[in-house]
C-alpha cells in the first residue's frame, strides 16, 4: 500500500514521521505549484472553493508518482469541507484512476472508527494502544515544527540580511525531521529554535504588527495565499496567525501554538457570533477581538472565494472594527486571483497602517481616511 495525502502547510513534515512509524509507504505529492492547481481546477466544479481544487491536483500528482491509496480528512457541520472527500473521490474515479480511499473522520466522532482507518492502512495489526503512542510522538514533533514557524514570523521583520530567517527555518526543519524518540524530539526542538534565534537581527526597528485570521487552509498553505507571510515579513511586518496545523487537528482543540484555548476564543466571539457557523467563522471573529485587544495595527482575513463560514464572519467584522477601531483587510482567493493584485492591496494597506500609527487615525487627512475605508471595504 502506497499512501498519498494532500499538502497543507507543514503537515507533510509530520506525516513523514507518522507514516514511517506506522510502517506505511508515504508517497508525498510534489509541492503545490500552478500545475497542481491547473490539474485540479480543470476537473472540479467551477463553484467549488479553491482548497478542493488544489486537493484534487495534489491527489492526481500523488497518483502519478505511484500512490495507490488516498487518505483525506473528514469533517462535519455547516462547512462544505465535510463533503470534500466524497466529491474528490468521485471526480478522480470518473477520471479513470484506480485507488483505495480512506476518509479519516475527526477523533471526537468516534475512537473506533478513527482507529479502524489507521489499522486498515498498516501492513500489520495495529492496537489502539500502539496507535495512541505513535500519534502522541508524531504530534509532539508537529508541535515543534509549528513553534518553529511561529517564531519565524516574529523574527523575519527584524532580520538584517533578507532571507536569513527562511534559510534558518529550512536548516532547523532538517534537524527536527531527523529526531525519533521523545527525548530526541525535545532536544532537536531546542536546537532548531537556537538555529532560528541565531539569525542576525535589528531589534531597534519599529515594525507593524498584523494578525492573520480566516479559513484554515488559506492560512496554512503558502501556495494558496502566494506566500503572503514571507512577503509581509520581508516588508518588515511582525505577524501572528490564529490557526496552526496542530491546533487545527488537536482532538481537544487546546490551541497551544496560537496560545488561546478554543473556549476562550469562542467567548471573545460571543457578543458578535454566539453559535457555530462551520469552519473558522467563529474563530475568525474571536481572534480578531484578541488581536485588537493586544493593540495590533491591523488584521488580514484570508478566505477562499465563496466560503460560507468566512463570508458570515466578513459581514460581522465591521462591528468589531467599529468597537475596537482596528482596520481589517479581507482577501478572497480563487484560481483566477493574481499575486500582483494581492501584493498591491497589501502594500496599500500597510502604508495606511503606517500613516495611522504615525499621525493617529483621528488626525489623518480626510483623503487618507477615505482611502483606508475603501481599502478595508474591498
Amino acid at each position: 500500500m502506497k499512501v498519498t495525502a494532500p499538502h497543507m502547510g507543514n503537515m507533510h513534515l509530520m506525516l513523514d514521521d507518522l507514516f514511517e512509524r506506522l510502517g506505511v509507504e508515504y508517497v508525498k505529492p510534489p509541492l503545490t505549484t500552478t500545475r497542481t492547481l491547473a490539474l485540479g481546477a480543470k476537473v472540479s466544479p467551477e463553484f467549488a472553493c479553491l482548497p478542493l481544487k488544489i486537493n484534487i491536483g495534489n491527489f492526481i500528482e500523488g497518483l502519478e508518482a505511484g500512490a495507490d491509496t488516498i487518505v483525506m480528512a473528514g469533517g462535519h457541520g455547516p462547512c462544505r469541507f465535510g463533503y470534500y472527500g466524497i466529491v474528490e473521490e468521485r471526480i478522480l474515479r470518473d477520471l479513470g484512476y484506480d485507488f483505495d480511499f480512506f476518509m479519516l473522520e475527526p477523533f471526537n466522532d468516534g475512537v473506533r472508527s478513527f482507529h479502524k482507518t489507521f489499522d486498515s492502512l498498516c501492513p500489520e495489526r495495529l492496537s489502539m494502544r500502539r496507535l495512541w503512542k505513535i500519534l502522541k510522538i508524531s504530534f509532539s514533533k508537529g508541535r515543534a515544527f509549528d513553534r518553529l514557524h511561529k517564531r519565524a514570523l516574529q523574527i523575519r521583520p527584524y532580520e538584517i540580511n533578507r532571507g536569513d530567517t527562511s534559510r534558518a527555518v529550512r536548516e532547523a526543519e532538517a534537524v527536527l525531521a531527523a529526531s525519533r524518540t521523545p527525548d530526541e524530539i525535545l532536544e532537536a526542538g531546542r536546537e532548531a529554535m537556537s538555529i532560528l534565534e541565531a539569525v542576525e537581527q535589528d531589534r531597534t526597528r519599529d515594525v507593524l504588527k498584523i494578525g492573520i485570521v480566516g479559513e484554515f487552509y488559506l492560512l496554512l498553505e503558502p501556495f494558496s495565499n502566494f506566500g503572503i507571510e514571507e512577503t509581509l515579513g520581508h516588508m518588515g511586518v511582525y505577524l501572528e496567525r490564529s490557526v496552526w496545523v496542530t491546533d487545527w487537528i488537536a482532538p481537544r482543540k487546546n490551541n497551544l501554538i496560537f496560545g488561546h484555548p478554543k473556549k476562550y476564543i469562542d467567548e471573545k466571539a460571543e457578543p458578535y457570533l454566539n453559535h457555530n457557523v462551520g469552519g473558522e467563522g467563529r474563530e475568525t471573529i474571536g481572534s480578531t477581538v484578541i488581536f485588537a485587544e493586544q493593540d495590533f495595527d491591523g488584521i488580514l482575513q484570508l478566505l477562499p472565494f465563496g466560503c460560507m463560514p468566512e463570508n458570515i464572519a466578513t459581514s460581522i467584522i465591521p462591528r468589531v472594527q467599529q468597537q475596537f477601531d482596528i482596520p481589517v483587510l479581507t482577501l478572497a482567493f480563487d484560481e483566477q486571483t493574481g499575486r500582483a493584485g494581492v501584493v498591491t492591496r497589501v502594500e496599500a494597506f500597510m502604508d495606511l497602517l503606517a500613516a495611522r500609527r504615525t499621525k493617529g487615525f483621528g488626525g489623518a487627512a480626510p483623503a487618507a481616511r477615505e482611502a483606508l475605508a475603501q481599502a478595508v471595504a474591498l
